[in-house]
């Protein structure tokens, strides 16, 4: 589960960066800056593993799970349903109705904040 986003100047939202490393790097750090380790061991993941294959899917793979994961974390109502979901993801059984809807909730985070940012 990732910490809470620390919030901009007068409540303001960061925008929406570009999909590069860079920009998805610069923006991470002004909103979760505890998760860029894990961005960047992703990334040099996914670069060694497109040179290895000669193919760039690893790279493009890795900008739209990190453009995803800046998505939610720069909108406080994505965020929000996000730690939601994973709370009750982590406090019920497999088996409980409320743990498949929030396994549902989850996944429609992501696929929303993806959307946005594809």
């Amino acid at each position: 589960m990732s910490e809470p986003t620390t919030p901009l100047p007068n409540g303001a939202r960061l925008p929406r960066p570009e999909r590069t490393p860079d920009a998805l790097r610069v923006a991470l750090a002004r909103v979760a800056p505890h998760r860029l380790p894990e961005m960047e061991r992703q990334k040099n993941e996914a670069f060694q593993l497109a040179a290895q294959t000669a193919h760039l899917g690893p790279i493009q793979g890795w900008l739209t799970v990190w453009a995803g994961e800046v998505e939610i974390e720069r909108r406080p109502d994505l965020l929000t349903r996000r730690h939601t979901a994973e709370q009750t993801l982590q406090t019920l059984q497999r088996h409980d109705p409320a743990w498949q809807a929030a396994r549902a909730e989850l996944l429609a985070v992501l696929t929303e904040a993806r959307e946005a940012t594809a």
